[in-house]
């Protein structure tokens, strides 16, 4: 077996969660939100991704309108007890499409038929790791998570999760049922997480597990002029750190990453990947990213950052990069912990 070959180590979610390749698979942009798909080497990525231990599959009903956990569903027959399968509800979509306001519940009943809309999507019994996309602050927590409980032990989900929630929301669902997970936005450019809802993790013994680890696609280096160079059905031309002024300051934030990556002769997004995959000995819990792509070579090589270590010194040119960055990470960021806390 080469090194290219040797799968990735494995972590467990939470204190009684799934173990999991200790590197994820994002599935959104694979159907949804980055533009046209070459959906054969989407699929051959999936494949990859089991022969590498990437066995935590990360989806959610708002991507696509359940077209993403669609697109899934093939493989999932084939390889059900290889995958630990994520999805997620509470983001509803709207008839403005991608581009428009976001409406959220957390109702009861409408988590209840998500479950029940997700299972038939994927054509499978139970969800092994299910979240709450984001949270609605017009329900009580307690009804939420009380209702997911509900749906655990009627043996439809295995564990539950929540996404973009502050620390104190965090304590709150879990007083009412373990959380196996915690998801959220975590990377060299995005740090709000470290305020409250990362300590709270750690506190309970919840992983995290952060999404967009390289800065959807910023931290890889491939933008110069990123307003210019994506296209207009690509969700990432409406985010502010990607468009006017702010894309070009954030790009000229890239040269400590290039750096680091010349002395460990890695790319910039193995680098970045590294710097996440260390917050799980900073904070002392479990860290699980889950990098999308829908390549499998990107998939190789985002794998071999699990077994990058970075030193002190790497660490001093990298940290201060998210101080530095311009622009919030959406347009509007009140569905966040960050726009709550």
């Amino acid at each position: 077996m080469t090194v290219k070959d040797t799968p990735v180590d494995t972590a467990v979610l939470g204190a009684d969660g799934p173990e999991v390749g200790v590197q994820g698979l994002g599935c959104m942009g694979m159907s949804f939100a980055y533009g046209p798909t070459d959906t054969d080497q989407a699929r051959a990525t999936l494949e990859r991704a089991l022969e590498l231990g990437v066995t935590l599959w990360d989806t959610a009903d708002f991507y696509g309108a359940g077209d993403n956990e669609r697109f899934l569903a093939p493989l999932l027959r084939t390889h059900r007890d290889q995958v630990v399968l994520a999805t997620k509800c509470g983001l509803k979509p709207t008839s403005e499409g991608l581009f428009g306001p976001r409406k959220i519940s957390n109702h009861p009943d409408y988590i209840r038929e998500c479950v029940d809309a997700s299972l038939s999507r994927l054509g499978v019994e139970r969800i092994d790791l299910y979240y709450l996309h984001r949270r609605d602050v017009s329900v009580p927590l307690e009804e939420s998570v009380g209702a997911l409980a509900e749906l655990v032990q009627r043996g439809k989900l295995r564990s539950l999760g929540l996404s973009e929630v502050t620390g104190d929301e965090l304590r709150q669902a879990h007083s009412v049922h373990p959380i196996s997970a915690l998801q959220s936005e975590w990377s060299l450019f995005s740090r709000d997480v470290e305020r409250t809802a990362v300590p709270a993790a750690s506190e309970l013994g919840v992983a995290v597990v952060p999404y967009s680890p390289l800065g959807r696609g910023f931290l890889t280096g491939s933008f110069v002029r990123a307003e210019k160079e994506l296209g207009g059905e690509d969700f990432r031309s409406t985010m502010p750190r990607f468009t006017g002024e702010n894309a070009a300051a954030n790009a000229a934030l890239l040269e400590p990453v290039r750096e680091v990556a010349q002395r460990h002769g890695a790319s910039p997004g193995q680098i970045a990947l590294a710097w996440v995959h260390r917050r799980a000995q900073v904070w002392g819990t479990t860290v699980v990213p889950i990098p999308g792509t829908r390549r499998p070579a990107r998939l190789e090589e985002n794998t071999a950052a699990t077994r990058v270590r970075l030193s002190e010194e790497d660490l001093a040119l990298l940290d201060p990069i998210a101080d530095r960055v311009a622009g919030d990470r959406y347009a509007d960021m009140s569905s966040t912990a960050a726009g709550r806390e």
